[in-house]
Protein backbone atom coordinates (compact mmCIF):
# COMPACT_ATOMS: atom_id res chain seq x y z
CA UNK A 1 0.00 0.00 0.00
CA UNK A 2 1.15 3.54 -0.78
CA UNK A 3 1.31 6.44 1.63
CA UNK A 4 -1.06 9.13 0.43
CA UNK A 5 -2.44 12.51 1.39
CA UNK A 6 -6.22 12.65 1.46
CA UNK A 7 -7.61 13.26 -2.02
CA UNK A 8 -10.88 15.23 -2.13
CA UNK A 9 -13.57 14.03 -4.53
CA UNK A 10 -13.05 16.77 -7.15
CA UNK A 11 -16.41 16.43 -8.94
CA UNK A 12 -18.51 16.37 -5.78
CA UNK A 13 -16.48 19.13 -4.12
CA UNK A 14 -17.10 21.35 -7.14
CA UNK A 15 -20.81 20.50 -7.05
CA UNK A 16 -21.33 20.97 -3.32
CA UNK A 17 -19.53 24.31 -3.31
CA UNK A 18 -21.54 25.74 -6.22
CA UNK A 19 -24.88 24.01 -6.79
CA UNK A 20 -27.16 25.20 -4.03
CA UNK A 21 -27.59 28.86 -5.05
CA UNK A 22 -27.19 28.59 -8.83
CA UNK A 23 -30.18 29.36 -11.08
CA UNK A 24 -29.35 27.00 -13.95
CA UNK A 25 -27.95 23.74 -12.61
CA UNK A 26 -26.69 21.80 -15.62
CA UNK A 27 -23.98 19.94 -13.70
CA UNK A 28 -26.20 17.23 -12.23
CA UNK A 29 -26.07 13.75 -13.74
CA UNK A 30 -29.65 12.58 -13.27
CA UNK A 31 -33.04 13.49 -14.69
CA UNK A 32 -35.20 16.23 -13.22
CA UNK A 33 -36.41 14.79 -9.87
CA UNK A 34 -39.98 14.11 -8.87
CA UNK A 35 -41.83 15.68 -5.98
CA UNK A 36 -43.12 13.44 -3.20
CA UNK A 37 -46.64 14.13 -4.45
CA UNK A 38 -45.72 12.96 -7.96
CA UNK A 39 -44.06 9.83 -6.61
CA UNK A 40 -47.02 8.98 -4.38
CA UNK A 41 -49.39 9.32 -7.34
CA UNK A 42 -47.22 7.45 -9.84
CA UNK A 43 -46.44 4.56 -7.47
CA UNK A 44 -49.95 4.52 -5.95
CA UNK A 45 -48.55 4.83 -2.44
CA UNK A 46 -50.99 4.15 0.39
CA UNK A 47 -50.05 7.24 2.39
CA UNK A 48 -52.16 6.27 5.39
CA UNK A 49 -50.20 3.04 5.74
CA UNK A 50 -46.89 4.80 5.05
CA UNK A 51 -47.49 7.47 7.67
CA UNK A 52 -48.41 4.82 10.23
CA UNK A 53 -44.86 3.40 9.97
CA UNK A 54 -42.82 3.68 13.16
CA UNK A 55 -39.85 6.04 12.91
CA UNK A 56 -37.61 3.24 14.09
CA UNK A 57 -34.40 1.49 13.08
CA UNK A 58 -35.19 -0.57 9.97
CA UNK A 59 -33.80 -3.92 8.90
CA UNK A 60 -30.09 -3.14 8.63
CA UNK A 61 -29.35 -4.92 5.35
CA UNK A 62 -32.58 -3.62 3.78
CA UNK A 63 -36.25 -4.49 4.00
CA UNK A 64 -36.81 -8.01 2.73
CA UNK A 65 -39.56 -6.96 0.30
CA UNK A 66 -37.27 -4.28 -1.17
CA UNK A 67 -34.33 -6.68 -1.53
CA UNK A 68 -36.61 -9.18 -3.23
CA UNK A 69 -37.72 -6.57 -5.77
CA UNK A 70 -34.11 -5.57 -6.44
CA UNK A 71 -33.05 -9.22 -6.81
CA UNK A 72 -35.70 -9.80 -9.47
CA UNK A 73 -33.88 -7.32 -11.71
CA UNK A 74 -30.75 -9.53 -11.71
CA UNK A 75 -30.82 -12.99 -13.29
CA UNK A 76 -30.27 -15.69 -10.70
CA UNK A 77 -30.05 -13.30 -7.74
CA UNK A 78 -31.96 -13.67 -4.48
CA UNK A 79 -32.57 -11.24 -1.64
CA UNK A 80 -29.44 -12.64 0.03
CA UNK A 81 -27.36 -11.26 -2.84
CA UNK A 82 -28.56 -7.70 -2.10
CA UNK A 83 -27.39 -5.13 0.43
CA UNK A 84 -29.32 -1.86 0.59
CA UNK A 85 -27.08 1.18 1.12
CA UNK A 86 -27.26 4.93 1.46
CA UNK A 87 -26.99 5.66 -2.24
CA UNK A 88 -24.51 4.10 -4.63
CA UNK A 89 -21.91 6.22 -2.81
CA UNK A 90 -21.99 4.04 0.29
CA UNK A 91 -21.97 0.91 -1.85
CA UNK A 92 -18.76 2.07 -3.54
CA UNK A 93 -17.19 2.93 -0.19
CA UNK A 94 -18.05 -0.51 1.19
CA UNK A 95 -16.69 -2.26 -1.89
CA UNK A 96 -13.32 -0.50 -1.62
CA UNK A 97 -13.07 -1.29 2.09
CA UNK A 98 -14.10 -4.92 1.59
CA UNK A 99 -12.35 -6.13 -1.55
CA UNK A 100 -8.98 -4.35 -1.56
CA UNK A 101 -6.11 -5.99 0.34
CA UNK A 102 -2.49 -4.95 0.96
CA UNK A 103 -0.51 -5.03 -2.29
CA UNK A 104 -3.57 -4.80 -4.55
CA UNK A 105 -4.17 -2.35 -7.35
CA UNK A 106 -7.36 -1.37 -9.15
CA UNK A 107 -8.05 -0.12 -12.68
CA UNK A 108 -10.39 2.68 -13.67
CA UNK A 109 -11.50 3.61 -17.18
CA UNK A 110 -11.17 7.35 -17.90
CA UNK A 111 -13.25 9.49 -18.08
CA UNK A 112 -15.28 8.17 -15.19
CA UNK A 113 -17.01 9.04 -11.96
CA UNK A 114 -14.09 8.65 -9.56
CA UNK A 115 -15.84 7.69 -6.35
CA UNK A 116 -14.59 4.12 -6.07
CA UNK A 117 -11.10 4.95 -7.34
CA UNK A 118 -10.92 7.95 -4.99
CA UNK A 119 -11.78 5.70 -2.06
CA UNK A 120 -9.02 3.33 -3.15
CA UNK A 121 -6.47 6.14 -3.35
CA UNK A 122 -7.43 7.39 0.10
CA UNK A 123 -7.02 3.88 1.49
CA UNK A 124 -3.49 3.86 0.08
CA UNK A 125 -3.95 1.61 -2.96
CA UNK A 126 -2.50 2.04 -6.43
CA UNK A 127 -5.07 3.10 -9.03
CA UNK A 128 -4.21 2.56 -12.69
CA UNK A 129 -5.91 4.47 -15.49
CA UNK A 130 -6.97 3.18 -18.90
CA UNK A 131 -8.15 5.96 -21.21
CA UNK A 132 -11.22 5.37 -23.35
CA UNK A 133 -10.87 6.22 -27.06
CA UNK A 134 -12.88 9.34 -27.92
CA UNK A 135 -12.24 9.04 -31.66
CA UNK A 136 -13.97 5.65 -31.53
CA UNK A 137 -17.00 6.89 -29.61
CA UNK A 138 -15.35 6.45 -26.20
CA UNK A 139 -14.68 2.77 -26.84
CA UNK A 140 -12.61 0.63 -24.50
CA UNK A 141 -8.88 0.44 -25.25
CA UNK A 142 -8.69 -3.30 -24.70
CA UNK A 143 -4.95 -3.47 -25.44
CA UNK A 144 -4.19 -0.87 -22.76
CA UNK A 145 -6.48 -2.69 -20.34
CA UNK A 146 -4.61 -5.96 -20.88
CA UNK A 147 -1.29 -4.19 -20.33
CA UNK A 148 -2.51 -2.51 -17.13
CA UNK A 149 -3.83 -5.75 -15.62
CA UNK A 150 -1.45 -7.90 -13.61
CA UNK A 151 -1.48 -10.49 -10.83
CA UNK A 152 -2.06 -7.78 -8.20
CA UNK A 153 -5.10 -6.28 -9.92
CA UNK A 154 -8.02 -6.81 -7.57
CA UNK A 155 -10.72 -4.59 -9.12
CA UNK A 156 -11.55 -3.39 -12.62
CA UNK A 157 -14.10 -0.63 -12.21
CA UNK A 158 -16.56 0.25 -14.94
CA UNK A 159 -19.42 2.74 -15.02
CA UNK A 160 -21.79 1.38 -17.65
CA UNK A 161 -23.49 3.37 -19.11
CA UNK A 162 -20.63 5.77 -18.59
CA UNK A 163 -20.49 8.97 -16.59
CA UNK A 164 -19.78 11.50 -18.13
CA UNK A 165 -19.98 10.32 -21.76
CA UNK A 166 -23.15 8.21 -21.80
CA UNK A 167 -21.28 5.47 -23.68
CA UNK A 168 -22.62 1.91 -23.36
CA UNK A 169 -19.92 -0.72 -23.69
CA UNK A 170 -20.24 -2.81 -26.84
CA UNK A 171 -20.47 -6.58 -26.46
CA UNK A 172 -16.88 -6.81 -27.72
CA UNK A 173 -15.74 -4.34 -25.05
CA UNK A 174 -17.69 -6.19 -22.35
CA UNK A 175 -16.03 -9.47 -23.25
CA UNK A 176 -12.58 -7.84 -23.34
CA UNK A 177 -13.15 -6.45 -19.85
CA UNK A 178 -14.34 -9.82 -18.55
CA UNK A 179 -11.34 -11.55 -20.16
CA UNK A 180 -8.89 -9.16 -18.50
CA UNK A 181 -10.52 -9.68 -15.10
CA UNK A 182 -10.68 -13.44 -15.53
CA UNK A 183 -7.02 -13.66 -16.54
CA UNK A 184 -5.96 -12.64 -13.02
CA UNK A 185 -9.06 -13.44 -10.95
CA UNK A 186 -9.95 -9.76 -10.48
CA UNK A 187 -13.36 -8.43 -9.51
CA UNK A 188 -15.49 -6.41 -11.91
CA UNK A 189 -17.24 -3.66 -9.97
CA UNK A 190 -19.94 -2.32 -12.29
CA UNK A 191 -21.66 0.94 -11.47
CA UNK A 192 -24.91 0.59 -13.43
CA UNK A 193 -26.91 3.56 -12.17
CA UNK A 194 -27.72 4.77 -15.71
CA UNK A 195 -29.21 1.48 -16.92
CA UNK A 196 -32.75 2.25 -18.01
CA UNK A 197 -31.90 5.71 -19.40
CA UNK A 198 -31.14 4.64 -22.97
CA UNK A 199 -31.69 7.15 -25.80
CA UNK A 200 -32.38 4.72 -28.61
CA UNK A 201 -33.95 1.75 -26.87
CA UNK A 202 -36.50 1.00 -24.18
CA UNK A 203 -34.48 -2.03 -23.06
CA UNK A 204 -32.16 -1.37 -20.10
CA UNK A 205 -28.44 -1.94 -20.55
CA UNK A 206 -27.63 -5.50 -19.37
CA UNK A 207 -25.95 -5.89 -16.01
CA UNK A 208 -22.55 -7.53 -15.65
CA UNK A 209 -24.15 -9.64 -12.93
CA UNK A 210 -24.35 -13.25 -14.10
CA UNK A 211 -21.74 -12.88 -16.85
CA UNK A 212 -18.71 -13.58 -14.65
CA UNK A 213 -18.18 -15.12 -11.24
CA UNK A 214 -16.62 -12.12 -9.47
CA UNK A 215 -19.03 -9.23 -10.06
CA UNK A 216 -20.36 -6.56 -7.76
CA UNK A 217 -23.18 -4.60 -9.42
CA UNK A 218 -24.02 -1.19 -7.93
CA UNK A 219 -27.18 0.81 -8.56
CA UNK A 220 -29.46 3.39 -6.95
CA UNK A 221 -32.77 5.25 -7.11
CA UNK A 222 -31.05 8.47 -8.17
CA UNK A 223 -30.48 8.45 -11.92
CA UNK A 224 -32.95 6.34 -13.92
CA UNK A 225 -35.69 6.86 -11.35
CA UNK A 226 -35.39 10.58 -10.63
CA UNK A 227 -35.36 10.07 -6.85
CA UNK A 228 -31.87 11.20 -5.71
CA UNK A 229 -33.22 12.68 -2.48
CA UNK A 230 -34.09 9.23 -1.17
CA UNK A 231 -30.34 8.53 -0.93
CA UNK A 232 -31.12 4.86 -1.52
CA UNK A 233 -28.82 2.47 -3.35
CA UNK A 234 -27.73 -1.14 -3.34
CA UNK A 235 -25.07 -3.61 -4.30
CA UNK A 236 -25.59 -7.09 -5.70
CA UNK A 237 -22.80 -9.59 -5.06
CA UNK A 238 -22.08 -13.18 -4.05
CA UNK A 239 -23.56 -13.85 -0.61
CA UNK A 240 -20.16 -14.09 1.09
CA UNK A 241 -19.20 -10.66 -0.27
CA UNK A 242 -22.57 -9.20 0.76
CA UNK A 243 -21.92 -10.52 4.27
CA UNK A 244 -18.50 -8.83 4.40
CA UNK A 245 -19.91 -5.54 3.09
CA UNK A 246 -22.78 -5.78 5.60
CA UNK A 247 -20.32 -5.92 8.49
CA UNK A 248 -18.71 -2.69 7.27
CA UNK A 249 -22.13 -1.16 6.59
CA UNK A 250 -22.78 -1.48 10.33
CA UNK A 251 -19.84 0.86 10.88
CA UNK A 252 -20.49 3.39 8.12
CA UNK A 253 -24.23 4.01 8.49
CA UNK A 254 -25.99 1.05 10.17
CA UNK A 255 -28.90 1.38 7.72
CA UNK A 256 -30.66 3.50 5.15
CA UNK A 257 -33.76 5.26 6.50
CA UNK A 258 -37.03 3.41 6.88
CA UNK A 259 -38.84 6.16 4.91
CA UNK A 260 -36.47 5.85 1.94
CA UNK A 261 -36.70 2.07 1.93
CA UNK A 262 -40.49 2.14 2.09
CA UNK A 263 -40.69 4.58 -0.84
CA UNK A 264 -38.15 2.63 -2.88
CA UNK A 265 -40.18 -0.50 -2.22
CA UNK A 266 -43.18 1.22 -3.83
CA UNK A 267 -41.14 2.71 -6.68
CA UNK A 268 -39.62 -0.64 -7.66
CA UNK A 269 -42.88 -2.48 -8.17
CA UNK A 270 -42.82 -3.50 -11.83
CA UNK A 271 -45.49 -1.00 -12.96
CA UNK A 272 -44.02 1.98 -11.10
CA UNK A 273 -40.47 1.09 -12.12
CA UNK A 274 -41.37 1.10 -15.80
CA UNK A 275 -43.27 4.40 -15.47
CA UNK A 276 -40.27 6.03 -13.80
CA UNK A 277 -37.85 4.78 -16.45
CA UNK A 278 -40.18 5.89 -19.24
CA UNK A 279 -40.35 9.36 -17.71
CA UNK A 280 -36.56 9.47 -17.54
CA UNK A 281 -36.14 8.41 -21.17
CA UNK A 282 -38.61 11.06 -22.34
CA UNK A 283 -36.72 13.83 -20.52
CA UNK A 284 -33.37 12.52 -21.76
CA UNK A 285 -34.34 12.25 -25.43
CA UNK A 286 -36.06 15.61 -25.65
CA UNK A 287 -33.39 17.38 -23.60
CA UNK A 288 -30.45 16.13 -25.64
CA UNK A 289 -32.12 17.28 -28.86
CA UNK A 290 -32.60 20.75 -27.37
CA UNK A 291 -29.00 20.83 -26.18
CA UNK A 292 -27.50 19.79 -29.53
CA UNK A 293 -29.56 22.46 -31.28
CA UNK A 294 -27.94 25.03 -28.99
CA UNK A 295 -24.44 23.67 -29.65
CA UNK A 296 -25.04 23.68 -33.40
CA UNK A 297 -25.74 27.41 -33.32
CA UNK A 298 -21.95 27.82 -33.02
CA UNK A 299 -20.63 25.93 -36.08
CA UNK A 300 -17.21 24.38 -35.68
CA UNK A 301 -16.96 25.17 -31.97
CA UNK A 302 -18.51 22.09 -30.36
CA UNK A 303 -18.45 18.37 -31.07
CA UNK A 304 -20.02 15.66 -29.00
CA UNK A 305 -20.15 11.90 -29.18
CA UNK A 306 -23.90 11.32 -28.80
CA UNK A 307 -24.58 9.56 -25.50
CA UNK A 308 -26.27 6.18 -25.77
CA UNK A 309 -27.76 6.57 -22.28
CA UNK A 310 -27.89 8.90 -19.25
CA UNK A 311 -29.05 12.45 -18.71
CA UNK A 312 -25.73 13.99 -19.67
CA UNK A 313 -23.16 14.35 -22.41
CA UNK A 314 -19.50 15.35 -22.56
CA UNK A 315 -18.99 17.90 -25.37
CA UNK A 316 -15.59 18.94 -26.65
CA UNK A 317 -15.03 22.61 -27.49
CA UNK A 318 -12.61 24.72 -29.49
CA UNK A 319 -12.44 28.02 -27.60
CA UNK A 320 -9.51 30.22 -26.51
CA UNK A 321 -10.15 29.40 -22.82
CA UNK A 322 -9.76 26.34 -20.63
CA UNK A 323 -12.62 24.22 -19.36
CA UNK A 324 -12.06 25.61 -15.86
CA UNK A 325 -12.31 29.18 -17.15
CA UNK A 326 -15.37 28.39 -19.24
CA UNK A 327 -17.13 26.90 -16.22
CA UNK A 328 -16.04 29.81 -13.99
CA UNK A 329 -17.36 32.42 -16.40
CA UNK A 330 -20.64 30.60 -16.99
CA UNK A 331 -21.20 30.51 -13.24
CA UNK A 332 -20.10 34.07 -12.49
CA UNK A 333 -21.59 35.87 -15.50
CA UNK A 334 -24.65 33.79 -16.38
CA UNK A 335 -25.52 31.82 -13.21
CA UNK A 336 -25.09 28.56 -15.18
CA UNK A 337 -23.34 25.57 -13.63
CA UNK A 338 -21.51 22.92 -15.70
CA UNK A 339 -18.61 20.66 -14.71
CA UNK A 340 -15.26 21.36 -16.38
CA UNK A 341 -13.65 18.39 -18.08
CA UNK A 342 -10.56 18.72 -15.92
CA UNK A 343 -12.59 17.31 -13.02
CA UNK A 344 -12.57 14.09 -15.08
CA UNK A 345 -8.92 14.52 -16.09
CA UNK A 346 -9.72 15.72 -19.63
CA UNK A 347 -9.27 19.30 -20.90
CA UNK A 348 -11.45 21.14 -23.46
CA UNK A 349 -14.60 19.27 -22.44
CA UNK A 350 -17.46 19.86 -20.02
CA UNK A 351 -20.24 17.72 -18.60
CA UNK A 352 -23.75 18.97 -19.26
CA UNK A 353 -27.04 17.53 -18.01
CA UNK A 354 -29.99 18.23 -20.30
CA UNK A 355 -32.75 15.93 -18.96
CA UNK A 356 -34.62 18.85 -17.45
CA UNK A 357 -37.92 20.63 -17.86
CA UNK A 358 -37.95 22.17 -21.34
CA UNK A 359 -38.62 25.82 -20.44
CA UNK A 360 -35.90 25.86 -17.79
CA UNK A 361 -33.43 24.10 -20.08
CA UNK A 362 -34.05 26.51 -22.94
CA UNK A 363 -33.75 29.58 -20.72
CA UNK A 364 -30.42 28.35 -19.37
CA UNK A 365 -29.15 27.50 -22.84
CA UNK A 366 -29.91 31.06 -23.94
CA UNK A 367 -27.53 32.24 -21.21
CA UNK A 368 -25.00 29.57 -22.18
CA UNK A 369 -25.06 30.77 -25.79
CA UNK A 370 -24.72 34.39 -24.71
CA UNK A 371 -21.49 33.61 -22.87
CA UNK A 372 -20.12 31.56 -25.77
CA UNK A 373 -20.77 34.47 -28.14
CA UNK A 374 -18.88 36.82 -25.79
CA UNK A 375 -15.91 34.45 -25.68
CA UNK A 376 -15.85 34.12 -29.47
CA UNK A 377 -15.78 37.90 -29.84
CA UNK A 378 -12.91 38.23 -27.37
CA UNK A 379 -14.93 39.60 -24.50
Amino acid sequence: MQNSVFQPFAIEQYMSENENAVEYHFAESGVHPLTFAQLFELAEVDTQSLFATLVDYPQVNGLLSLREKIARMYTGATADNVLVTIGASEANTLVAATLLRPGDNMIRLRPTYEQLSGNAVNLGFEVRTVDMIESEGWALDSDSLRQATDKDTRIIHVVNPNNPTGRILSEQDRQALIASADSVGAWIVADEVYAGTELNSDTPTPSFWGEYERVVAVNSMSKAYGLPGLRLGWLVAPTSTVEECWRRHEYTSIAATIFSMKLADHALTETAREKLRARARQLIRRGFDTFTTALNSHPGIFSVVPPQASAMSFPKFDLPISSEELARRLLKEEDVLVIPGTKFGIENHFRFSSALLEDHLQAGLNRFNRLITKVLFGD
